[in-house]
Parts: C-alpha cells; structure tokens; sequence
C-alpha cells in the first residue's frame, strides 16, 4: 500500500467519524450482544447461539434474502450439538493457524449439511450459507473484536486499488484480509483525534466500546465508496 495514500484517508475518515456517522454502529451492537452471551459451555447451546447473535434493529448480518446462517447453524446445533462445540472450540484456537481453522470449519459444515439431508430428505436445503466467509469472520470478529473483523471482500479489494497495492486478491483471502484490517487499525490509533471521533458515536450501554477491528472494517467502506 501507498502509505502516503493510506494517511490521507485515515485522515478524511476521521472527519468523516467527527461527521457523527452512525450507518454502521449494527455491527457494534451485535458485537455487544455476543460478548455478553457467547459461552460455548452453556449447558443449552441451541439458545446461547441464539441470544449472542441478536440486534435491536437489523438482523442483517445473518439473514437476508437467499442468506440464513443463523437459522442453519441452529439446526445443526439440533442435530449435533457436540460437534459444533468442537468445530467452534477449533476455530477459536488462537495458536493455530488459520487458514487451517477456516478450512476444518466449513469441512465441518459441509459434513453438518449432509448429516442434516440425510434426516430430512424432502429438503431442498444444499447450502450451509458459511461457505463465503462472512460468518466465519463474524464469529472470529465478535468473539476476538482486537484480532478479526468482519469480512467485505469487495469494499477490501476496492480499498487496495485507491491505496495503490501492488496485489490485488482475486479470489477470498481471509487471513490476508485480517492481517491487512489489523495494520490499519494501528494506523487509525495513531491518527489524532479518530478514536474520540469514534467514541463519541457510540451508546456505552448498547455498543461494544473496546478495541475492534470493525473500526478498520469502517474504513475500508468509506475508501471504496
């Protein structure tokens, strides 16, 4: 990346936040609600999943037309809850790689759905609606806010292209993706003034008001806009 190009943006970013955008403070109330339900030794699964993927307003970020993971990663829980304790348990080891994480959690999803055919026969359901990244991400983003953000494949690569980078992705590219939101959001840290900006957004009582990579997620939309 330009990083003269970088700091030019961080820079009308930040005035963009003292603007007093709210379009996206969703995802900081969702990451919120997770934080505060998410426990994956709760003794029924089925409704801490359900709690910790809630929001007052919008429950965009896991159904939309032609898009409900949530509603099948419930229905998996009915039919194997131990299983998706492992495959979540996995997902979350830190000091494994993850690019091999990723790759072990949707075998397990791909699994999951054909398990799930298999007892209802007359489904038509194919599609554990993981495969895309985005919840992937979503589950790393709210469960670990200071290490993952949720995944914008477009507004990522569009992001790259004003910045100049000498490789733009082609395909997904999720542990590239999060090494990239982590090394803007050292930059934005840094920019004087951004971070009260930003806080000054948010509601203590309903958003999440630590460190999140969503911040870098933010930036990446309001560069490729």
């Amino acid at each position: 990346m330009n990083l003269r190009l970088l700091q030019d943006h961080i820079t009308a970013f930040a005035g963009h936040l003292a603007a007093g955008d709210l379009s996206e403070l969703v995802a900081w109330e969702s990451q919120r609600i997770f934080q505060e339900n998410w426990d994956l030794d709760a003794e029924d699964l089925h409704s801490m999943f359900d709690r910790s993927l809630d929001n007052s307003q919008s429950r965009r970020l896991w159904k939309s037309e032609g898009f409900s993971p949530k509603q099948r990663m419930l229905e998996f829980i009915e039919l194997q809850p131990d299983l998706v304790r492992i495959m979540f348990r996995d997902l979350y080891q830190q000091e494994k790689d993850l690019e091999g994480r990723i790759d072990r959690f949707l075998f397990y999803c791909d699994e999951l759905m054909a398990a799930y055919r298999e007892t209802h026969p007359r489904t038509v359901e194919n599609n554990h609606y993981h495969g895309d990244y985005r919840m992937i991400a979503l589950y790393l983003a709210f469960r670990y806010p200071d290490q993952y953000a949720l995944y914008d494949f477009e507004s990522f690569r569009q992001t790259l292209r004003r910045l100049k980078s000498a490789q733009i992705p082609e395909t997904h590219d999720l542990p590239r993706f999060t090494k990239v939101m982590r090394t803007i959001y050292q930059f934005l840290q840094k920019e004087e003034g951004l971070l009260e900006a930003h806080y000054r957004r948010l509601d203590p009582e309903r958003h999440f008001m630590g460190n999140s990579l969503l911040l870098s997620l933010e930036f990446t939309r309001f560069c490729a806009r």
